[in-house]
């Protein structure tokens, strides 16, 4: 039986025991359903080399060999992750079309005994689900939440979070502390998988309720913040978070603590800022990096080469009666008192 979905999240609520996608272990990594488990009927070489076959050879042989391979590697997936599956397990199976891969270890589950539904249109019916809703702006009212480099953004929206606030963290999503400065381990993700996730995100809004978010420029790191999202950030209502230098200095050096502690890393990034900065400054910013001095490279760095360019590009989207905060201290400690000010200021910015 093949089950139509008709949002991004809709098979996530139908309470199947396990969501496997049977596609190679490259397509997995690209994108997959959220939640989805990794079987693959093929792997990346053997689907290639049926590929292959197809193309330069026929089809009929391609059929004959793929088969073989699927018999064989459903084999190791029953005598493996699935050996202790009970009588009751239920599945839901994909690839890329709903065609002979999900259809071929759908039919073997089956007749093991297990009740099986095929994704009618496979993982290209699921994202054009993901595509059309981030074609239009959020069920729920945007507000975005602002203020220069430093203030705490990141951590201030998880905050709001736990105080009940409904908050979409992107830099979060897209492994990336949005800036030059922002990488993550592990790197990020592909830029299908970072839109699967916001949809999926924003499929499970309560459209009464306002949507807090970070402001972004349109990229974070490589990725790319989709359109329809862009657009509803780009008008939406906005909490200036207003702090001095020296508070939003302590706090980078405590937020990037990771980098600071590798100088090696920290000057490599500086170095990158070369052609916009005389040799004096990059310099003098090296310096501070090779001595361990990140508070004061924190705010040389906001006051030469953030601020300047971030204001003017903050200046565009402010409106009149957007809300402003301001803040003495970013320390661990005054962090929750400044969240609870942030989360009392939102109604009065709520349609």
């Amino acid at each position: 039986m093949a089950l139509t979905l008709s949002s991004p999240t809709e098979h996530a609520e139908l309470g199947f025991d396990a969501i496997i996608d049977v596609r190679s272990p490259a397509e997995f990594a690209e994108d997959h359903l959220p939640g989805a488990i990794n079987l693959p009927v093929l792997d990346d070489e053997e689907r290639a080399r049926v590929g292959t076959i197809y193309k330069q050879q026929s089809p009929f042989l391609a059929r004959k060999v793929g088969a073989a391979l699927v018999a064989r590697n459903a084999a190791r997936h029953l005598e493996g992750p699935l050996a202790e599956m009970p009588g009751g397990w239920r599945a839901l199976v994909y690839c890329w079309r709903g065609g002979q891969r999900s259809g071929s270890f759908a039919t073997i589950l089956s007749q093991v005994g297990w009740r099986v539904e095929l994704v009618a249109g496979g993982y290209k019916a699921w994202r054009s689900l993901v595509i059309a809703a981030l074609e239009k702006p959020p069920a729920a009212p945007v507000i975005v939440l602002d203020g220069n480099t430093g203030t705490a953004k990141t951590e201030l929206l998880g905050l709001l979070g736990q105080r009940g606030v409904q908050v979409l963290d992107l830099e979060g999503l897209a492994n990336h502390r949005g800036s030059l400065f922002g990488h993550m381990p592990g790197g990020q993700p592909g830029q299908k998988a970072f839109e699967g996730w916001i949809a999926t995100a924003l499929a499970a809004l309560d459209p009464a309720r306002p949507l807090v978010v970070e402001a972004e420029s349109s990229r974070i790191g490589r990725l790319a913040v989709p359109k329809g999202l862009w657009a509803a950030m780009s008008a939406a209502p906005r909490v200036h978070i207003r702090a001095g230098l020296g508070a939003r200095a302590a706090y980078l050096a405590r937020a990037y603590a990771d980098l600071g502690g590798d100088p090696l890393r920290l000057a490599e990034v500086i170095e990158k800022l070369r052609p916009l900065h005389a040799a004096e400054v990059i310099d003098d910013w090296l310096a501070l990096a090779a001595s361990g001095q990140t508070a004061a490279l924190a705010a040389g760095l906001m006051q030469r080469h953030y601020d300047p360019r971030y204001e003017k590009h903050r200046a565009r989207f402010t409106r009149p009666g957007d809300a402003e905060v301001t803040a003495d201290d970013l320390s661990p400690e005054a962090l929750p008192a400044l969240a609870d000010r942030i989360a009392a200021a939102l109604p009065a910015l709520t349609p």
